[in-house]
C-alpha cells in the first residue's frame, strides 16, 4: 500500500528541491562585476577635420556702410550733431528738396548710424543677408526706426550689397520732463533680418586651384602630421604639409567632384594634438581661466594681503564763552594697516588644476589674489604652461 506524505511534509519536500535548484543555479551563472572606471584622459582627442581647420578660399568677408534711420519718435540725434543734419540735406537734395543756404535740418526723428553685415562664402547675387545697425550720434532710441537705402562696402571700397528695413531693437529707453530716465539694455543699436541684398560676388579661386589649402585654426605640428597621415591612408599620397600650419591636399578638377571630396574630408575624423596648457588672465574683469592639464613644479607659497584704511571724519571747534572766538570745523585722519594673516602652502611636484583649485578655494582668495599667486610661480619657473595676460 503506498503513502502519500502529508501536506507539510510535501511542503518541506518541494521547498528543499527548490532551493538546491537555485543553489546550483546561483554556482553554475557567473559572477557579476562592476565596470572598470575608464580613464578617459587616455582617449584619444578625435575631432571632424571641420573643427581643426578651414578651407582657403571658402572664409567670410565683414562689409560696413553709413545710413539714416527714420521714423524715431523725438529720439534721435540732437542739432548738436552736424553731419546728421548734412546727410539730411544731402538725402533731400537727391529728391529734388533745397533747403535755403546755411539753414539745417532740424529734425530729431532721424539718427546717423553705421550699418555692417558678414557676407558668408559662396553667396550669390540677390541672396539676403542679416545686418545690425548701430547709432553713430547722441540719438537716444532707435526702436521703430527704418533704414534708408545703404549701401554696404568691402575693404576694397567697392559696394557688395543695399541694405534697407525695418529694425528690431531689443533695447528701451524712457524718460520723464523732470530728468528722470530708465533704460533697458542698448535701444541704440538693433538688427534687420535679411535686410541686405548681395548685388556683387566675391570671387574666390576655390574650384580653380589645383590643390585644396587647409589652414590649421591653432597651428600645431602633430595635428598637422595627424591631417596628413588621415588623409593620405584614405586617398592615398595626395596630402602634404610644410609647417605646422597648413596642409596641401591634391583634389579633383571637377567643381562637383571637388566639393563632394572637401565635403568628405570635412567629416573625417582627426586626432588633434596636445596643445600648451595656458594661464589666461583679464586684468580689467579679474577673470582667471586655467586650461586642463596645467602642472606646477613642486613650491612653496606664502601670500597676504596689505590693506591701508584711512578714515576722514571732521569735528567741530566751538569757543568759550566771552572768548571772542569762531566755531571752526577741523578735519581728523584715522590711518590703519591691516598686513592680513600670510598662510604658507606646498604645491607636490606635478600638481594638476583640480589640485590648485583646491587649495587657492581653501584659502579663499579673491582673483587678484590668484593673479599674484600664479605670476609668482610663472616668474619661479614653477608653472608648466604659458601665462597669457589680456
Amino acid at each position: 500500500m503506498i503513502q502519500f506524505p502529508r501536506p507539510a511534509s510535501l511542503v518541506r519536500i518541494v521547498s528543499l528541491a527548490l532551493l538546491a535548484s537555485l543553489s546550483m543555479a546561483a554556482s553554475a551563472a557567473p559572477a557579476v562585476t562592476k565596470p572598470a572606471a575608464v580613464d578617459t584622459s587616455a582617449l584619444p582627442r578625435t575631432q571632424p577635420l571641420r573643427n581643426l581647420a578651414s578651407v582657403e578660399g571658402v572664409r567670410e568677408n565683414p562689409l560696413v556702410g553709413y545710413g539714416l534711420v527714420v521714423g524715431l519718435n523725438g529720439s534721435g540725434d540732437s542739432t548738436q550733431v552736424k553731419y546728421s543734419s548734412q546727410s539730411v540735406v544731402n538725402m533731400l537734395k537727391q529728391f529734388g528738396v533745397k533747403l535755403p543756404e546755411g539753414q539745417d535740418a532740424k529734425n530729431k526723428n532721424v539718427a546717423a548710424v553705421m550699418v555692417s553685415a558678414v557676407f558668408p562664402p559662396g553667396y550669390r547675387r540677390g541672396q539676403a543677408i542679416d545686418v545690425t545697425v548701430s547709432s553713430l550720434g547722441d540719438a537716444k532710441s532707435l526702436r521703430g526706426g527704418t533704414l534708408l537705402l545703404t549701401q554696404l562696402r568691402a575693404a576694397d571700397n567697392e559696394v557688395y550689397a543695399l541694405a534697407q528695413g525695418n529694425l528690431v531693437v531689443g533695447g528701451l529707453s524712457a524718460s520723464g520732463k523732470s530728468g528722470s530716465s530708465v533704460t533697458v539694455n542698448t535701444p541704440t543699436g538693433g538688427r534687420i533680418p535679411n535686410g541686405a541684398q548681395i548685388e556683387r560676388e566675391i570671387p574666390t579661386d576655390f574650384s580653380t586651384r589645383p590643390v585644396v589649402l587647409l589652414r590649421l585654426r591653432h597651428p600645431n605640428f602633430d595635428t598637422a602630421t595627424n591631417v596628413v597621415e588621415a588623409i593620405n591612408r584614405r586617398y592615398g599620397q595626395v596630402a602634404t604639409t610644410a609647417d605646422g600650419t597648413s596642409v596641401e591636399v591634391v583634389a579633383p578638377t571637377n567643381p562637383t567632384e571637388r566639393v563632394a571630396f572637401v565635403a568628405k574630408l570635412e567629416n573625417m575624423a582627426i586626432e588633434a594634438g596636445l596643445e600648451t596648457p595656458k594661464v589666461v588672465f583679464n586684468s580689467r574683469t579679474g577673470t582667471v581661466v586655467i586650461s586642463d592639464g596645467l602642472r606646477v613644479k613642486s613650491a612653496a607659497v606664502t601670500h597676504g594681503s596689505l590693506k591701508v584704511v584711512i578714515s576722514e571724519s571732521s569735528a567741530v571747534s566751538q569757543p568759550g564763552p566771552l572768548s571772542k572766538g569762531q566755531t571752526a570745523v577741523t578735519p581728523q585722519s584715522k590711518v590703519s594697516v591691516d598686513q592680513g594673516s600670510g598662510q604658507m602652502f606646498h604645491w607636490p611636484a606635478g600638481a594638476k588644476l583640480q589640485t590648485i583649485i583646491d587649495v587657492v578655494n581653501s584659502l579663499g582668495a579673491a582673483p587678484d589674489d590668484i593673479m599674484a599667486i600664479l605670476q609668482a610661480l610663472d616668474q619661479a619657473g614653477a608653472i608648466e604652461g604659458e601665462l597669457v595676460v589680456i
